[in-house]
């Protein structure tokens, strides 16, 4: 907790030393645009009442012309999601921070169900939609045996292991980012 502050007020002071704003500071070339949302649109772990490890599944609309527009992709696409998820006759309640928390088989077939709602919404895969995930490896971490438990996939996985689990799912998904991938 105290890098955070620290390292906001060595930013701050830095920005100040040259009088300018923090986005200013941090940019060196005067273009400036807004970043590319990640956008929570299924979840699990401690903020949905499901059976999902993963804490939450994003998409990133990296092919977006612009911040509206990538907007408009994670709408569609969360729309097309509600859809299928219906259709297959699973629960379309949302989670604490806004996600579906349907109660899934695995954490590959929440992925499986995002890619069915990018190609649904007419949206191509890994041009101009891909995924994120926020783990909250905390949360599945037992410190009384070192071990992560993954309860939908019935896996106890050591840290190397629980590596091994995500250089698969990058292999197999085109998964951007992974935060929060290890305990402490």
């Amino acid at each position: 907790n105290a890098m955070l502050g620290v390292s906001m007020a060595v930013l701050h002071a830095a920005a100040n030393s040259q009088q300018q704003n923090i986005y200013q500071y941090l940019n060196n070339d005067n273009e400036f645009i807004m970043p590319t949302p990640m956008m929570n649109i299924l979840n699990g772990g401690s903020h949905a009442d499901n059976n999902v490890d993963i804490q939450e599944f994003m998409i990133v609309p990296i092919g977006a012309k612009s911040f509206s527009n990538a907007i408009q992709m994670g709408v569609e696409i969360f729309h097309h999601l509600k859809n299928i998820l219906i259709k297959k006759n699973l629960n379309t309640n949302v989670g604490d921070e806004g996600g579906f928390a349907p109660d899934l088989k695995s954490n590959t077939e929440a992925i499986e169900l995002l890619l069915t709602a990018i190609k649904s919404a007419n949206y191509k895969i890994n041009d101009e939609i891909v995924i994120a995930l926020d783990v909250a490896s905390s949360e599945l971490f037992n410190k009384n045996t070192n071990l992560y438990e993954l309860k939908s996939e019935n896996e106890f996985l050591t840290s190397n292991e629980l590596i091994d689990y995500y250089i698969n799912l990058c292999n197999n998904y085109p998964i951007l980012s992974i935060e929060d991938g290890l305990d402490e």
